[in-house]
């Protein structure tokens, strides 16, 4: 067996979706094992430590968002020793297959949560769902979801026209209303930037004594993105399975924003189209202070002059 941060620093970037896919199946296989689940889907499990992070993610995400095209929980494999279950879809699929429910049946008929002391279930958007539904399946887990939508039944959220194409799937039945499913976990969060219309209504649905639901304003619609870059996401996984994330330590992880310029372009285009001249004034002094940043400082030039 090769050596555990070797394999977990291994490159795949770059590879065609086949090589790519085998490639990634034999590590997996190495280190646990791999199983196609349909047509859409697979499960790729690495078993090392007694906290077991469960992620969903889709193969484009994969392929985008990291550098070495691996799943993003293999970082947490490689620097903390925690085993992994990478559930992965080729697509936005929500992960309504009736494969997977059988698969997580089986793992439940099989006591396969029950041999770890921690379960974290993340994911983000459809993954995100994905994540608080199948939580159920391990009662007492931790769960992180990024603007998950709660269901995508048009009887309950027809106000949500971004996914119309996905109306006739069936979010009714097993593992089905995301929001519900989580009444078993022990605490679960929900991310969202409450200046998104659509994900801050879906993020009301999740409303649950054990909910603890974290705003990140003016972050968008693609936070996982912008947490990925700002390097605060994995000490976000870390606070949720050590039971240790509460509103003050994530302030702590959002100062990140204070140097992120897609963050700061954000926050000025917004104070631009509310005319608060003065707030905008107040943002650029203080970045231009700090950072070299120009087009901050062509704006304070322009308030100024």
């Amino acid at each position: 067996m090769q050596d555990a941060a070797e394999t977990f620093n291994a490159e795949l970037s770059g590879l065609a979706k086949g090589e790519w896919l085998t490639k990634l199946a034999g590590i997996a296989e190495e280190q646990g094992y791999f199983e196609p689940l349909g047509k859409r889907h697979f499960a790729a499990f690495v078993e090392k430590g007694t906290t077991l992070l469960v992620t969903f993610e889709t193969i484009q995400g994969m392929r985008a968002l990291s550098e070495s095209a691996v799943p993003l929980g293999w970082n947490m494999v490689r620097d903390h020793g925690w085993s992994h279950l990478c559930v992965a879809s080729d697509g936005d699929t929500w992960f309504r297959d009736e494969t997977l429910y059988a698969y997580f049946d089986r793992l439940v008929d099989d006591g396969f949560f029950d041999e770890f002391e921690t379960v974290l279930f993340y994911g983000a958007g459809p993954c995100g769902y994905a994540a608080a539904a199948y939580s159920v399946a391990s009662p007492g887990a931790r769960v992180l979801a990024i603007q998950p939508q709660a269901t995508l039944d048009a009887r309950v959220t027809e106000w949500d026209d971004r996914f119309v194409d996905m109306r006739r799937v069936d979010f009714a039945s097993r593992y089905g209303y995301a929001p519900d499913m989580l009444d078993a976990a022990a605490r679960a969060f929900v991310i969202y930037d409450p200046r998104e219309a659509l994900d801050a209504m879906h993020a009301a649905l999740f409303t649950r004594a054990n909910v603890h639901k974290l705003r990140t304003r003016h972050l968008g619609d693609a936070i996982q993105t912008h947490m990925i870059e700002m390097d605060t996401l994995k000490p976000l996984l870390e606070q949720v399975a050590t039971d240790t994330l509460n509103d003050a330590s994530f302030a702590t992880l959002w100062r990140a924003r204070r140097a992120y310029p897609p963050y700061l372009r954000s926050l000025m285009s917004a104070l631009e189209v509310d005319n608060r001249a003065p707030l905008i004034q107040a943002l650029c002094t203080n970045v231009t202070s700090r950072m070299n940043a120009p087009r901050f400082a062509r704006k304070l030039k322009e308030l100024t002059n």
